[in-house]
């Protein structure tokens, strides 16, 4: 059975996004009856090919545009079992989803509008609302902590562990950033600990292989690489666990799903209903690593399927919205903001940041 759709309301939103999805049709400019004749034939077509899922009876609709972006790795591993049920026809409205690999690809598009719903780190989220006066919501938080102390050798042991030593980093003027430079704050070691940082994850992961860092702070499935490419590598610390002992209970938060204000205003039963299904993506993911991680290779969301089932359990892949999101997220924003407040655009946003569906 597929998680996270048995609720009532998840059931009754379902029913309603598939009556709702008749309304979208004909608001349409261009359903003209020609286009209908088509959905017909094409909804008929689907049929005699014996649809498995008896839940989606009509077809597949595809009057709206609906463009997606992830971020590769963690942000967008959730989404690999919706974009092949998408894909397959599966899902109630078409997605068309894509992955990239810089932030900055998905800013501009979110702003300019083509980009309806995107998977992005939680500060970019907060960035973006701002930049937007407000255009741009919070529907789910989709990633927790994924960061990491990995180290050639064996003497770190705890956070405490780095006073005098040199860290070589990634993620700078992003979450991982202000993540450590919190942790290191909080255990009294910001003075005591060196941090350098690189632009590419990989680049780290380099450095270590080649002697030139012995300690490095990277994300999952690049922990996953440089284990599995780095002799005599481990994990030292892992920064969730550090997080847990300090943040009085907020948690580590990374990536949420953000949509457009004006989407989702117009066509709240899209809204809705992608969130059902990325649910479901997240329950498939978290329950069939194997087959999961076959996806994420596919598409290209970590080069290496082996790669992405080994750094799975460590991804934190979540689903999260309603009062929990809000919750934690305005709990991480105010982390962030504390110590930097630039990094979430300038200033904490208000309740009006979110969008909880009915």
């Amino acid at each position: 059975g597929s998680s996270g759709s048995g609720s009532p309301s998840a059931q009754t939103a379902s029913a309603q996004a598939q009556t709702n999805s008749a309304e979208v049709t004909l608001e349409g400019s261009e359903a003209q009856s020609g286009e209908m004749q088509t959905e017909a034939a094409s909804e008929t077509a689907s049929e005699t090919a014996g649809e498995e899922e008896s839940s989606q009876a009509q077809a597949q609709n595809t009057d709206v545009n609906i463009n997606v972006v992830a971020m590769s790795g963690p942000t967008g591993m959730g989404m690999a079992y919706l974009n092949e049920q998408s894909d397959n026809g599966n899902t109630a409205y078409r997605y068309n989803i894509s992955y990239a690999s810089a932030p900055d690809e998905v800013t501009g598009g979110l702003i300019s509008g083509e980009i309806q719903i995107a998977a992005l780190p939680v500060n970019l989220a907060s960035v973006l609302y701002n930049k937007t006066d407000g255009e741009i919501l919070t529907a789910a938080v989709n990633t927790l902590g994924v960061l990491y102390i990995v180290e050639k050798g064996d003497s770190i042991h705890s956070l405490s562990d780095l006073a005098g030593k040199k860290v070589l980093a990634s993620g700078q003027g992003s979450t991982p950033e202000y993540v450590l430079a919190h942790l290191l704050e909080k255990n009294g070691l910001t003075d005591k600990v060196e941090v350098e940082y690189v632009t590419e994850h990989d680049e780290a992961v380099t450095a270590l292989a080649a002697g030139t860092a012995d300690i490095i702070m990277i994300p999952e499935p690049k922990v996953t690489a440089a284990l599995s490419q780095v002799e005599g590598a481990r994990i030292a610390v892992d920064l969730t666990g550090e997080w847990d002992k300090v943040s009085d209970g907020t948690m580590l938060v990374q990536g949420v799903i953000v949509m457009q204000k004006s989407f989702v205003n117009e066509h709240p039963e899209i809204a809705d209903q992608f969130l059902i299904e990325y649910a479901d993506s997240v329950g498939f993911t978290n329950s069939n690593m194997e087959e999961a991680a076959q996806l994420i290779e596919k598409y290209g969301i970590i080069p290496k399927a082996p790669v992405a089932l080994k750094a799975l359990p460590n991804c934190n892949i979540v689903m999260m919205s309603g009062e929990e999101m809000t919750e934690s997220v305005t709990a991480m924003l105010e982390t962030l903001y504390a110590a930097n407040p630039q990094s979430i655009g300038g200033s904490l946003p208000g309740e009006d940041m979110f969008y909880i569906s009915e």
